[in-house]
């Protein structure tokens, strides 16, 4: 396995692989990895001849009062796994590779970057796809590979993919659980046994409403009700947004078809955690 830390030695290679005639795919991630990070790695591998996976903290896609400086970096630990995983490299440099002296260029994808999370953290999008966008200038794989669990991410990176022509396969693989429903996340070490309890109410509200639509509700302003009912019954929990949208461009729906996106954003103690349900 090789560390990668320059995007001299990453770029050279990645060419060298699709030179061979070698599919490459591409992981990207901030570290902490966890079951949601290893099974877009194993999707990889399924996949693809040759994997790189990308552990690099973005500093652009954090706001000023956020978790940037606190958040979890286990590089020792990340590579132990992805080695188990059989990755081949890993591409971690630091920010002063990323991001030059003087670097004032920028990727936004205009009016979708500003809905669901877009609009709660204004300029996170931004970082997303301009740190996105470098990682597939600089690996240039023939395939990436995303969780639906950052499901407005996965719209604004296909928005971009399209838009800019970048020529490989955005993959988009399923939320992984925990058994008793709580999406998997890096920010999940930040919460209290009390709070990974509370943290339950975003699987149970998108539930009530999976079941609501089973037994034919349509209406998307009483779906959000009934979300909204259940997280009312766990004070500790405040809600950021419960959203009934178009699963490309975030847009509000009037009323829930196959395929629609309902999302959810809470703050559990300080920790604000997302989670969202695709309706079939």
């Amino acid at each position: 396995m090789l560390i990668l830390k320059t995007i001299a030695e990453t770029q050279s290679a990645c060419a060298q692989s699709r030179g061979e005639g070698r599919i490459v795919g591409l992981v990207p991630t901030m570290g902490a990895l966890h079951e949601g990070h290893l099974s877009l790695v194993r999707a990889a591998r399924a996949a693809c001849d040759v994997m790189v996976v990308s552990i690099f903290v973005n500093p652009t896609q954090f706001g000023p009062n956020e978790d940037f400086s606190r958040y979890p970096r286990t590089f020792d630990e990340d590579c132990a796994l992805l080695e188990r995983e059989g990755v081949e490299r890993i591409f971690a440099p630091a920010v002063e590779k990323m991001y030059a002296a003087g670097a004032s260029t920028v990727v936004l994808v205009d009016g979708v970057s500003d809905r669901l999370d877009g609009a709660s953290r204004p300029g996170h999008f931004r970082g997303v796809t301009t740190v996105v966008g470098k990682l597939f200038h600089i690996i240039r794989p023939h395939k990436a590979f995303f969780g639906q669990k950052d499901a407005a991410q996965v719209a604004v990176l296909r928005k971009m993919v399209r838009d800019l022509n970048f020529p490989l396969k955005l993959v988009v693989c399923p939320i992984v659980r925990e058994a008793d429903g709580l999406a998997l996340s890096s920010r999940n070490r930040y919460l209290s046994k009390k709070e990974r309890e509370q943290a339950l109410v975003l699987h149970r509200a998108l539930q009530k409403v999976d079941e609501a639509v089973a037994a034919g509700e349509r209406s998307a302003a009483r779906l959000i009700e009934a979300a909204r009912a259940v997280f009312s019954n766990e004070p500790g929990v405040r809600v950021d947004y419960i959203a009934v949208v178009d699963p490309d461009t975030l847009e509000d729906v009037p009323e829930a078809r196959s395929g629609t996106l309902v999302a959810v954003a809470a703050f559990v103690g300080t920790t604000r955690l997302i989670d969202n349900l695709l309706l079939s």
